[in-house]
């Protein structure tokens, strides 16, 4: 059962943020309003508790967040925004728990977004960077990480990666990915009416902003029409409201027969990217992806039964906890 919190932040959103995606000129107006708020630097936080290092490529700039003595994995992390919005505070947080908890580093590109830059220069970017994290890293130390738009760029840029024969990640953390934008799948429009966040006609109006005149259901776009094979190791986290979900359990079954290794944490009643807000289902979602990172099962496990023993004593049958699952 969804947690009371969880229930808030979905009537929120309905009612806030669904809004930016009713329509081609509602997304513009809100695109206009972030240009004048959005700030891309890690909050104080942040940087009170990490060493966080600054470089530019192409003119934008990447954070380095410093890892534990002697840790050599590192994770690309690409944060969502529908390709027209900046990273935010919400991702910070979840990046400032995985720094903690992983020990790894964790390189943050703020990469060119849209309507002022296109895919050309997004991929262009963030091709850069992951070329010099390959200067300095072993590939199978490198774990791609994004969620919503970010996950998109996380398989494309690994498809893109092996067209140009460059070693691959080890391993893929996809939250709330989208996956195919071509809209090929008509459960998607049914899958609107519950999704408290996203809407068809504004995803729309980002997709044509960013994506340069290429067709939808290229590849470069959509890469559920793309080369899975080349995949590394996945997890991808989707919930039961959010409206990329049909495509994202497509996805899952189409890697799976082209032999990719990959995890399906399905979240009953949650939204798009919830991962990313402080609340019990977030939480769960954490774990599961320090668990897929690190092996830490036995971990994993203790806090989960104790999850189940507390929801058990609340009158909530234990088997109703979502887990990992090899959907």
């Amino acid at each position: 059962m969804p947690s009371i919190k969880s229930h808030v932040i979905s009537f929120v959103l309905r009612y806030s943020r669904k809004k930016a995606f009713s329509s081609p000129q509602n997304l513009q107006r809100w695109i206009a309003y972030a240009r004048k708020t959005e700030n891309h630097q890690p909050p104080a936080s942040l940087q009170s508790r990490f060493e966080i290092a600054t470089r530019s490529v192409d003119g934008f700039p990447v954070y380095e967040i410093a890892p534990k003595t002697g840790e050599r994995k590192r994770v690309l992390y690409l944060h969502g925004g529908a390709y027209v919005f900046q990273i935010t505070s919400y991702h910070w947080g979840l990046i400032a728990d995985m720094a903690d908890r992983l020990g790894f580093s964790i390189t943050v590109p703020i990469y060119p977004i849209a309507p002022e830059h296109d895919f050309h220069a997004m991929f262009g970017m963030v091709g850069k960077v992951y070329r010099q994290m390959l200067d300095e890293t072993d590939a199978q130390d490198i774990v791609f990480m994004g969620d919503s738009a970010g996950g998109n760029m996380a398989v494309v840029l690994t498809m893109m990666a092996a067209k140009a024969a460059l070693p691959l990640p080890s391993r893929h953390v996809l939250i709330s990915p989208g996956l195919d934008l071509s809209l090929a799948n008509p459960e998607v429009f049914e899958a609107e009416r519950y999704d408290p966040w996203l809407g068809i006609p504004g995803g729309l109006e980002a997709v044509r902003l960013y994506s340069a005149g290429i067709n939808s259901s290229d590849w470069r776009i959509s890469p559920l029409y793309g080369d899975l094979s080349v995949l590394p190791k996945t997890l991808l986290l989707t919930g039961s409201r959010d409206m990329l979900t049909p495509d994202n359990l497509i996805f899952a079954q189409k890697a799976r027969a082209a032999g990719v290794e990959i995890e399906v944490v399905f979240e009953q009643g949650m939204f798009h990217v919830w991962p990313l807000i402080d609340m019990p289902e977030a939480r769960r979602a954490r774990d599961s992806i320090v668990t897929f990172l690190t092996g830490d099962t036995e971990s994993y496990h203790a806090k989960a039964g104790e999850l189940a023993l507390q929801r058990t004593d609340r009158g909530v049958t234990a088997h109703n906890m979502a887990t990992p699952l090899r959907s």
